[in-house]
């Protein structure tokens, strides 16, 4: 069974989770946004050797300490296909927010259905086109990594780079609101929530 640890890094509170497996001692971080330390020494502690690195989507809050950590542990990083527009203009991303250059990780392709040990990827467009979202188990139940596709009481915005509401919307109902409602929600930012919560609650898209 996987253990969990999520925690916010990057200027703009980028959830990064790390999920693990006591027994063989390996593990994956998700969306590695910032604080490239920071999770250096969360992973140290936990104790597990990074066999990949994950995305759920190629904006800049998601990749920051991607080349960083991929250099330190010298471990794949994967994304979907649909986003590599936006590792290409990374300078134009930043730079539109007013923060510093990254460097550009090198990615490896990310496709629905692929898995990561127990950690199954589904394709959720609609934040960005190759926004994906990761669902599996750990120690304490159903997890559903969803990056700014769905948030606690909101919804990922659909106004920057190659959004649609549209898709979003078809992604939220398709995709999550079919899975188990007692689900734990990791969004991108901000706190945690559940599929039940948001499928009966949500303001912008309800099952």
């Amino acid at each position: 069974m996987l253990k969990l640890e999520s925690f916010p890094v990057g200027p703009l509170g980028c959830n990064c989770t790390l999920l693990w497996n006591t027994e063989t001692g390996d593990g994956i971080v998700v969306d590695p946004g910032g604080d490239g330390g920071k999770i250096r020494a969360r992973v140290e502690a936990a104790g597990f050797s990074v066999t990949a690195l994950l995305h759920t989507h190629a904006h800049f809050d998601h990749v920051g300490a991607t080349r960083e950590l991929q250099d330190l542990w010298q471990c794949p990083a994967y994304l979907h296909p649909g986003d590599d527009f936006l590792i290409q203009n990374l300078d134009l991303q930043t730079g539109g927010f007013g923060f510093n250059a990254i460097p550009k990780p090198e990615m490896r392709d990310l496709n629905a259905g692929d898995l990561f040990g127990s950690l199954s990827t589904l394709h959720t467009p609609g934040h960005t086109p190759g926004s994906c979202s990761f669902h599996g188990e750990f120690e304490k139940g159903k997890v559903v990594l969803a990056g700014d596709t769905l948030f606690r009481g909101g919804v990922g915005r659909t106004d920057l780079w190659g959004g649609d509401f549209g898709q979003l919307e078809q992604s939220i109902r398709s995709q999550l609101y079919v899975l188990d409602e007692g689900a734990l929600v990791i969004p991108g930012h901000g706190p945690a929530t559940t599929i039940g919560a948001e499928a009966e609650n949500n303001p912008f898209v309800r099952r």
